[in-house]
């Protein structure tokens, strides 16, 4: 992934580990992460969207994990956030008279899509309760 996001959703997550029954904001994970609490929430919401957290609004709102740490598997954070292609994007217009232009893009799908299933068969090997332990 040639962003930060899922490096970011897992920091989240196990901060949400180690604080099981407290609703945390946004901004103290920002804190945290280092980073603005607008990207805490983009994240949040994709990771709520996956059923991975719960959130609730208001002064004393935040989140909190929706399943328990023990349950929740790193690939199922690898597919909730993974919008875009592992390798980064395709080239948008390949010349269709050239023979490799003509199917670079579908060949690429097979390949992403292949790299895609290796990283999530890997990471369906840890839970984030197993992460979570490597901090304290």
């Amino acid at each position: 992934m040639n962003n930060t996001r899922f490096a970011t959703a897992i920091h989240i997550l196990v901060l949400l580990s180690k604080h099981k029954e407290e609703w945390i904001a946004s901004e103290w994970l920002a804190g945290s992460i280092g980073v603005n609490p607008v990207v805490v929430r983009r994240e949040i919401a994709a990771l709520k969207k996956a059923g991975l957290v719960e959130s609730l609004k208001g002064k004393d709102g935040g989140c909190r994990l929706a399943k328990k740490d023990k349950d929740l598997l790193l690939s199922e954070v690898f597919t909730a956030i993974s919008h875009t292609d592992l390798l980064g994007k395709k080239n948008k217009n390949p010349n269709p008279q050239c023979p490799v232009g003509k199917n670079i893009n579908k060949e690429l799908d097979k390949l992403y899509n292949q790299i895609d299933q290796t990283v999530v068969q890997y990471l369906k090997q840890y839970t984030l309760k197993e992460f979570t332990r490597k901090f304290g």
